[in-house]
């Protein structure tokens, strides 16, 4: 027979053992980049790797002191410690980041006379030459990997690129993350097949989700925080 003292304290014993980490919805569902990027291309990122790295860090932590850590805390604290954890964390984690950097008709240049748009011109010179850079180091990540866009507390920009599944909150000195592109194959293949440099010129000009960038860079500035995700 089902107690009330039973239901509590299963319903108590579910909420203890549940995800650590839940896998977040895409902010415009699965056919809100069309036609950049494909409803099939989303759905199988998503809910297939998105999922999976969420799912088998889920089960690492179960039981340790990091369950129920918030995920930024995860990828730092198994970063060098716990090569299985760390890359199903970071990724769970640079997954999560990539969806909100990107928005339908989003791309071209930030807004002129924004605090984003100025620190590119101070740390970069120009936008042509943020988006040569950030386009190289996109293009040359070999295999794997991704291009970021990072920040540092005085508010000095630069791009980096790091291979697998690093982050360079934990793997670089750079700065703060504040923008990424995936550029794993199954990020783009479905669409572009292996023409990585066209899926990176459709991010930029056309994905980029230049707000979200702008609220990055504003709490690295003030807080010296990564993005809450």
């Amino acid at each position: 027979m089902i107690t009330r003292f039973t239901l509590l304290f299963t319903l108590a014993t579910s909420v203890a053992a549940g995800a650590t980490y839940e896998l977040p919805p895409l902010p415009y569902g699965k056919s809100g980049l069309k036609p950049m990027l494909g409803s099939k291309t989303l759905e199988i990122h998503h809910d297939k790797h998105h999922a999976k790295y969420v799912n088998t860090m889920n089960s690492l932590v179960e039981g340790t002191n990091l369950e129920n850590q918030s995920l930024e805390k995860i990828v730092r604290s198994s970063y060098k410690k716990n090569q299985a954890l760390f890359n199903n964390a970071a990724q769970a984690w640079n997954h999560s980041f990539y969806w909100k950097c990107m928005k339908k008709r989003g791309g071209g240049e930030p807004p002129a006379g924004s605090k984003l748009a100025d620190a590119i011109n101070d740390s970069f010179g120009s936008y042509d030459e943020f988006r040569k850079q950030f386009s190289e180091a996109a293009n040359t990540a070999f295999g794997s990997g991704w291009a970021w866009l990072v920040c540092n507390r005085k508010g000095k920009l630069s791009v980096c690129k790091t291979i697998g599944a690093d982050n360079p909150m934990v793997s670089t000195s750079a700065g703060i993350p504040i923008l990424t592109c995936d550029v794993w194959e199954h990020a783009y293949y479905l669409d572009y097949q292996n023409l990585r440099p066209n899926y990176i010129d459709v991010f930029l000009d056309k994905l980029v989700n230049w707000e979200y960038v702008s609220e990055n860079l504003e709490r690295a500035m003030d807080s010296g925080l990564c993005a809450e995700l």
